[in-house]
């Protein structure tokens, strides 16, 4: 093919990559933007194969048939309350196919078959080193955080307190192994190289494992931001500008999703990096103290009475949302206090579920309007001139000892201000804590009701209970 129209496919494909993340920043235009993003990478795909010199079609057709099949399936049947470790492993497959692509050229250029790349020795052994370490990461970390999410590994934080000098030393080893491979013949290499995949896929391991739940969101955009640094590794390795290009897109934008979740979190991005947790400065409060003799109960009957008289309400959504699949019964209940003239929006936190924008999406499933969904800083100021709140999961995203309790873990982390409020409706199975561990001084404020149960269950109760008041 010839190369001006390669390259400027390639360039039209990059376009495509940037304006696709682009529309990606918001839920009305996501889903252009990620078909937009898919047709740049479909070009870069189809030129990639006509222009490169390919041995067998035959086998490239079948890992696509395969890979289709198998993506077809698991969108089908995934659920969306598994769609963050559905993430977490799509990562890892990236950084894995990453540290594949780069095992095989320096083995191939080990045993002579090859020469290493066209590009500059040096070059070559440095991206194929960096690789092989990041890609090894995202995979062994992806793997973890998917056992994590997907409860096959206990979600709480699993380590020791000096976890992190034992990351920095693993970190020390691999990048000594890296030296020797890119300063060595690929030959004399092969226990250097041999020494950075193992140390790498431990490494990877030892990062993830020492983060509880609570800070999967982060992990998420961190390990997104892994698997595209190894592409662009594995782009130099193959000579390939688009998936240069397209890896060091990914690799930036989860950089700046990973710091907007820290803020968002109160975590320091160092801190995230060598796996840490924010510890705590003084006594945690003991859950009875907090809850004993002030908690209210409530039932849908009563609530429904308090939202017959309400004119403005807000929904906040969090995981237990996600795990009773209640997304749609919320949209019912809206609608219903839409019909009464009841002003219904919805105020989501920044890493409210599981993964970044987890909420948005569950939401959008039921169709529920772009203009409802608020951001924590535009709905922090309307909380005061709401009727009522109806919290429904989110636990640590509303806990009031972010801004009052110096010992708590979650200082200083940002929250949505529902107590302010004049009646917050908590609904949630019981008074468990949320992924912090922490108890919710907000369940015990005397403007909240708690409504106990299912959360899909408790919303169809509650909007049974505001059609028979009508």
């Amino acid at each position: 093919m010839n190369l001006v129209i390669v390259d400027l496919s390639y360039l039209l494909a990059a376009l495509l990559f940037v304006v696709g993340i682009k529309g990606l920043t918001r839920p009305r235009t996501a889903v252009r933007g990620n078909m937009l993003a898919a047709s740049g990478m479909l070009i870069a795909v189809l030129v990639t194969l006509i222009d490169r010199n390919v041995i067998s079609y035959e086998v490239i057709a079948l890992g696509i048939a395969v890979g289709t099949l198998i993506g077809v399936l698991m969108a089908k049947k995934v659920q969306m309350t598994a769609m963050p470790q559905m993430v977490a492993l799509l990562n890892g497959f990236g950084g894995g196919a990453s540290l594949a692509v780069a095992a095989a050229s320096y083995l191939a250029a080990t045993a002579g078959t090859i020469g290493v790349t066209e590009t500059s020795s040096v070059i070559s052994q440095t991206a194929m080193a960096m690789a092989i370490l990041i890609g090894a990461v995202t995979l062994s970390g992806s793997a973890i955080a998917f056992g994590k999410l997907q409860e096959i590994l206990p979600g709480k934080p699993m380590g020791f307190s000096g976890m992190k000098f034992l990351n920095l030393g693993l970190l020390i080893v691999a990048l000594v192994a890296a030296y020797h491979m890119i300063s060595t013949e690929p030959g004399p290499a092969v226990g250097a190289f041999v020494i950075l995949v193992i140390i790498a896929l431990l490494l990877g391991v030892t990062l993830v494992m020492p983060i509880g739940g609570a800070d999967m969101p982060v992990v998420i955009a961190l390990l997104n931001s892994y698997s595209g640094i190894a592409a662009a590794a594995a782009g130099f390795i193959m000579g390939n500008t688009v998936l240069i290009v397209s890896g060091a897109l990914v690799g930036a934008s989860g950089i700046i999703l990973t710091q907007i979740m820290c803020v968002a979190m109160n975590r320091s991005l160092l801190n995230v990096l060598f796996g840490t947790m924010a510890q705590s400065s003084g006594d945690l409060i003991d859950a009875d103290e907090v809850y004993a003799g002030k908690v209210k109960s409530s039932t849908p009957d009563e609530v429904g009475m308090l939202l017959e008289d309400a004119r403005r309400v807000v929904i906040v959504p969090g995981f237990g949302l996600a795990m009773a699949q209640a997304q749609h019964a919320v949209r019912d209940l809206a609608d219903t206090l839409e019909s009464r003239g009841v002003v219904v929006e919805y105020a989501i936190h920044p890493v409210a579920g599981r993964m970044p924008g987890h909420m948005n999406v569950l939401l959008a499933e039921a169709e529920v309007a772009y203009e409802q969904m608020r951001t924590m800083e535009q709905a922090n100021p309307t909380f005061s001139k709401t009727d009522v709140v109806i919290v429904i999961g989110a636990n640590d995203v509303t806990n009031p000892m972010a801004r009052e309790d110096k010992g708590s873990p979650i200082y200083g982390m940002p929250i949505l201000d529902v107590e302010q409020a004049k009646t917050v409706v908590v609904v949630k199975r019981s008074l468990s804590p949320g992924f912090a561990g922490l108890p919710n001084p907000l369940f015990a404020r005397d403007n909240t009701l708690m409504l106990f149960g299912d959360g899909k269950k408790a919303i169809m109760d509650l909007t049974t209970a505001v059609n028979e008041a009508a």
